[in-house]
């Protein structure tokens, strides 16, 4: 790795916060909407109830903290990933000295930065504004989780951003958003719903992620098994991508 890749690199790690940040979708879908969210239903359902053996205030943290990742992964990641494909950005960089590890990695330095951004912003909501009483491991532990579990919604994202069109690419990247927040207890605890939805819950990358980090906030080791399940995401999600990618290169 030469000097001039590593700036490169950080370059279009540059490239890509700024791009995001002027995101207008970006802005209202991760950040706002899981804080207006956060506030609506920590003031409309009662101070003392509990999820397990989790105050409301700090399980609703976690879910709409993990929200606001999914949304950074889905509703922006991958349109600016099948933008950059309709518009041939990749084709171009083929022709340019920047390295493509560097195009990937500069991409996964932003999105770790981002991702990191909305924990922040989420957590000093949480313990500035609704004095979320946590310990310090607590705090760390649960946001640690998020923030790593949250690259598993960066391989769905790939997966979604190697389509080409990027009109359906909005259309169904908002499903994929809404419809896995829903499915993996976001919006409402997963022990609210049946028995057959419990099990579908279970399934889905957005609960495992929350479930780590529900799971910090109570105290509780980590279910390896649902680690496991994000790692298993990642390898199918990045592997289809990857397949679907090099098939659309090929024609």
């Amino acid at each position: 790795m030469n000097s001039t890749a590593l700036r490169a690199t950080f370059g279009q790690c540059k490239a890509e916060l700024l791009r995001t940040v002027r995101n207008r979708r970006f802005v209202i879908f991760s950040v706002i909407m899981p804080v207006i969210f956060y506030f609506i239903f920590t003031n409309t359902v009662p101070s003392d109830t509990k999820v397990g053996n989790v105050d409301w205030s700090s399980y609703y943290l976690m879910s709409m903290t993990v929200y606001g990742i999914v949304g950074a992964s889905l509703t922006s990641f991958a349109q600016r990933l099948s933008k950059e494909r309709t518009q041939g950005w990749l084709s171009l960089l083929r022709i340019t000295p920047l390295p493509t590890w560097s195009y990937v990695t500069s991409k996964v330095m932003a999105q770790g930065l981002i991702n990191l951004t909305i924990v922040l912003i989420m957590f000093m909501v949480g313990g500035f504004v609704k004095h979320v009483d946590m310990s310090a491991s607590q705090w760390l532990t649960s946001g640690l989780f998020i923030w790593l579990g949250g690259f598993t919604f960066m391989g769905i994202g790939t997966l979604i951003g190697s389509i080409k069109n990027a009109d359906f690419v909005q259309v169904l990247s908002m499903i994929c958003y809404m419809g896995l927040s829903m499915l993996g207890g976001l919006w409402f605890p997963v022990e609210s719903m049946s028995d057959t939805m419990q099990k579908i819950a279970h399934a889905t990358p957005t609960y495992r992620l929350g479930q780590g980090a529900w799971d910090a906030v109570a105290g509780a080791s980590v279910d390896w098994n649902g680690v496991l399940i994000l790692i298993g995401y990642v390898a199918v999600f990045l592997a289809l991508s990857s397949y679907i990618m090099k098939k659309q290169e090929a024609i």
